[in-house]
């Protein structure tokens, strides 16, 4: 399926996409989903969380801001998502920073059943154990072994697992992306990388449950296709990333199945 159908799917079905993001781009993130045709909601109390995300059709849970609260409420939306065949995205921000994020994020991926795990190329590596640096938030650079890790995990763990950069690289274990779709301005205002999550939060959630992994790297591929393209956009006509932040919205809504198509770099390699 081209990713342009896949557009066109989630803006025929407009999922729910459950966020438990962080509180830098919460705005960012519902505003990117909405501007693709998606339904936002951002739900975190203990009390409500397994409910939301039983009703959702995707659970994206961002750590880039870190609480014990927090990590609670994602293991409960977790939990409630894989009894209903909710697929969960997981986006471990800043593992690799400090020993805390280390250990919230490897309790979170041992604890549920993850459908994607989307994070930058050092994230990833430093997550899988193949090495990497992050700073901060921010990758540093990751291992020539990277891609082979990606599918090693992919295999085992029966999870899409993306990890973003100068090309971005997603796998099913079997086959392996490379997308080289994009502009610099996304690395140059907040939370583009979480938006992403969200985003494939929405793409995701538009595959039919019983769908093998390979279909749901497809919706993967689609969803950051879909928001790189909308990123060239943006970028001709942007002054700036303040600019480029509305154009990107824009370019979004005003996305279309024959431009995401026409302009998608996608090379599948073994």
């Amino acid at each position: 399926m081209k990713p342009g159908q896949w557009l066109m799917k989630v803006r025929d079905t407009r999922p729910l996409v459950h966020n438990i993001t962080n509180v830098v781009v919460t705005n960012v993130a519902a505003n990117t989903l909405l501007a693709i045709g998606a339904s936002p909601v951002m739900a975190y109390a203990h009390e409500e969380v397994a409910d939301m995300a039983k009703i959702a059709q995707a659970l994206a849970l961002n750590m880039g801001t870190l609480t014990p609260d927090v990590i609670t409420a994602m293991r409960l939306a977790g939990t409630a998502a894989n009894a209903s065949g909710v697929p969960v995205v997981f986006d471990p921000v800043g593992v690799g920073a400090t020993p805390y994020r280390n250990e919230a994020a490897q309790t979170i991926a041992s604890s549920l059943q993850l459908r994607v795990l989307r994070g930058n190329s050092g994230e990833i590596g430093l997550m899988l154990g193949s090495g990497g640096e992050v700073t901060g938030v921010d990758s540093a650079g990751a291992s020539a072994d990277l891609p082979a890790a990606m599918k090693t995990y992919a295999k085992q763990h029966q999870t899409v697992v993306v990890a973003t950069g100068e090309a971005d690289l997603v796998t099913d274990g079997y086959t392996l992306w490379r997308l080289t779709n994009g502009h610099p301005l996304l690395s140059a205002i907040t939370g583009s990388g979480c938006s992403l999550t969200a985003l494939i939060g929405a793409f995701v959630g538009v595959v039919d449950k019983d769908s093998p992994l390979e279909t749901y790297a497809e919706a993967v591929v689609a969803a950051i296709t879909c928001f790189n393209v909308a990123g060239e956009r943006a970028a001709q006509v942007a002054q700036g990333p303040g600019s480029f932040q509305s154009a990107l919205f824009d370019a979004l809504y005003q996305l279309t199945a024959d431009a995401v198509d026409g302009a998608a770099k996608i090379e599948q390699m073994v």
